[in-house]
C-alpha cells in the first residue's frame, strides 16, 4: 500500500514539474513574410509548453540568427542586441499568454534572417536564466523585402444613381497590424459615412479597408475620387476613380413645345367651331328674311 502511495506521489510531482523539466516545448512562427522597406513588419509567433500556466515574469523571449545564437535581433537587455537592430525591435506578445510575436520597424534591406525564437526560464528571485532554454531553430522566419508600395483595390465600381446611397470600398494588404496603413478619401463631406475594417487574411497578412458611403448628385458626375493609403514610414499608395452618375433626362424641351402646339390647336379648333356656328346662324336669318 505504501508502495502505491509513493508511486502516486511521484506521478503527481512529475505532472507539476513537467512545465519546467519537460522538453516538449513547441513554437509556431510564420515561415516567410513580405516587408515593405522603410515601413514595419510583424512576425506572428506562438509558443506552447506542457503543464500548467507560467507567468511572463518566469519567461524570457529572445529572437536570434539561426546559425549564431549570440547575435540577437531582440533581447530584453538592449546591450545584447545587434547594433543594426537596436531600437527597432519589440516583443508584442505576452509570453505568459503563449504569444511571442516580434515587431520590426524602419525595415531595412539588410534585415534578412532567418529570425528564430528562443525562450528561457528565469528564476523568480534574481531573474537569472536557468538551464531550461528552448530554441526553435527548425521553425524560423524569412523576410522578403519589397520596395514598391502594395497596390490598392477599389470596388465595387458601378454607375451611381442620383439621390440614392452609393458605396465604394478601398482596401490594401499589409504585414504590420501594429501600425496599419491609414486610408483617406479625397471626398469626405460631412454627410458622407466612412467605415474602417481591419482583419487578418492568412499567415501574417492583414487587410485594411475603408468603406465610403454617400448620396451622389448629378453635379458629381465625372468627378474624380482618390483613395490614398499611407503606410508606417510615410510611403503612400493611391488609386483614382471617375464617378459615373446617371443623368435624369429632362424632357421639358419636348413637352413644353408640344403642349403649346396642342393648346394652340385646341384654341384654333374652338375658334373655327364658333365661326361655323356663327356663319350658320347668319345664313338662317338671311334665308328667313327672304
Amino acid at each position: 500500500m505504501d508502495h502505491e502511495r509513493k508511486l502516486k506521489i511521484c506521478l503527481v510531482l512529475a505532472v507539476i514539474c513537467s512545465p519546467v523539466l519537460g522538453a516538449e516545448w513547441t513554437a509556431d512562427v510564420v515561415k516567410s513574410i513580405d516587408a515593405l522597406v522603410g515601413s514595419c513588419v510583424v512576425l506572428p509567433c506562438t509558443v506552447s509548453h506542457p503543464g500548467t500556466y507560467l507567468s511572463t515574469s518566469r519567461l524570457r523571449g529572445i529572437w536570434h540568427r539561426k546559425d549564431k545564437w549570440n547575435e540577437n535581433f531582440y533581447h530584453e537587455d538592449s546591450t545584447k542586441i545587434l547594433d543594426s537592430f537596436k531600437g527597432r525591435t519589440k516583443l508584442l506578445g505576452n509570453l505568459g499568454q503563449n504569444n511571442c510575436t516580434l515587431e520590426i520597424v524602419q525595415v531595412k534591406d539588410h534585415d534578412n534572417g532567418p529570425f528564430c525564437f528562443r525562450v528561457e526560464l528565469v528564476r523568480k528571485d534574481n531573474n537569472e536564466p536557468t538551464k531550461e532554454k528552448f530554441s526553435f531553430v527548425e521553425k524560423c522566419a524569412d523576410i522578403k523585402m519589397i520596395h514598391d508600395v502594395p497596390k490598392l483595390k477599389l470596388g465595387p465600381i458601378k454607375t451611381a444613381n442620383p439621390g440614392k446611397p452609393y458605396t465604394l470600398t478601398c482596401s490594401v494588404h499589409h504585414t504590420c497590424p501594429s501600425h496599419r496603413p491609414q486610408i483617406k478619401w479625397s471626398r469626405e463631406n460631412k454627410d458622407d459615412e466612412i467605415t474602417e475594417v481591419h482583419k487578418p487574411i492568412h499567415s501574417g497578412i492583414w487587410e485594411a479597408e475603408s468603406i465610403l458611403s454617400f448620396v451622389p448628385e448629378e453635379k458629381d458626375d465625372e468627378s474624380e475620387l482618390i483613395c490614398t493609403a499611407t503606410f508606417n514610414g510615410g510611403m503612400k499608395s493611391e488609386e483614382k476613380f471617375t464617378l459615373n452618375v446617371k443623368r435624369i433626362e429632362n424632357y421639358n424641351h419636348i413637352i413644353i413645345p408640344a403642349v403649346a402646339v396642342a393648346a394652340t390647336a385646341v384654341i384654333f379648333g374652338l375658334f373655327c367651331v364658333l365661326m361655323v356656328k356663327k356663319y350658320k346662324r347668319c345664313y338662317r336669318n338671311e334665308s328667313g328674311a327672304l
